[in-house]
């Protein structure tokens, strides 16, 4: 069954958050990729043809509804303009066999932000990371509830208190 890219969601941190800091959400994410690409060696020879890995290019790249509150876009945009690595986690919503969220998780640079007014009248936030090295698989414990259901609201009964309609398109 194809899956869902709703079940994923993108936690950031600067690499200059002390110990026990959490990450930073990605809100109002549209759409997002995690790249791999191998550049592959291809020599002939008298003998035959030699075809092997050279290197390894990773990335993602994500896409948002621009929020200039949201501080996981302002992470990534801080970490350009700071030419500071940043971290960056894709993660699964869904809990596996160990009830866990299988991440990955990777050190990256930010190659690029882009601020992009398009003509339905939405501004968007996207940007490059280029993974340093080799992202990780991994496991992260059950992540709060007010992460994974990000953007949404429980019922109210009438008159309960709120102070604060919800956010449009949530």
């Amino acid at each position: 069954m194809a899956r869902s890219g709703k079940k994923s969601i993108i936690l950031v941190q600067d690499v200059t958050k002390t110990l026990g800091d959490g990450g930073e959400l990605i809100g109002e994410l549209s759409e997002h990729t995690h790249s791999k690409e191998n550049e592959l060696l291809d020599e002939q020879t008298k003998f035959g043809r030699i075809l092997a890995y050279g290197n390894t290019s990773e990335s993602f790249e994500i896409t948002a509804y621009r929020d200039p509150a949201d501080a996981g876009q302002n992470a990534v945009a801080d970490a350009l303009d700071n030419e500071r690595q940043i971290k960056i986690w894709e993660i699964n919503t869904d809990l596996n066999a160990n009830g866990k969220h299988d991440a990955i998780f990777a050190y990256a640079l930010v190659e690029n932000t882009d601020k992009d007014s398009s003509g339905d009248g939405l501004e968007e936030f996207s940007s490059t990371l280029q993974v340093i090295g080799k992202s990780q698989k991994g496991e992260l414990d059950k992540l709060p509830d007010e992460m994974l259901n990000f953007g949404q609201y429980g019922f109210e009964v009438p008159g309960e208190t709120g102070t604060e309609p919800p956010a449009a398109g949530a």
